[in-house]
């Protein structure tokens, strides 16, 4: 198991978290909270958490390969 965590400083880290969990759960099982949300994809977990000035993000995949992999795609949904 390999985890990668990060962080991105933004003050609508609920509002980011929304809109990922609705693109995703097209595809894949989606748990949301008003500040968390939990994607699971097949090889990996994303957790991600509204802080009062970012948006959060943990990753927990199989291996450091499929970790670096969610984490391009993660950011490249965020910007």
């Amino acid at each position: 198991m390999s985890t990668v965590t990060g962080q991105a400083v933004t003050p609508h880290a609920a509002k980011y978290i929304v809109q990922l969990c609705k693109h995703w759960s097209h595809k894949f099982q989606v748990e949301t909270t008003e500040t968390q949300g939990v994607v699971h994809f097949p090889t990996a977990l994303v957790t991600m958490d509204a802080l009062p000035d970012a948006l959060q993000v943990r990753i927990e995949a199989k291996d450091a390969d499929t970790a670096e992999q969610l984490k391009a795609v993660v950011a490249k949904h965020l910007d």
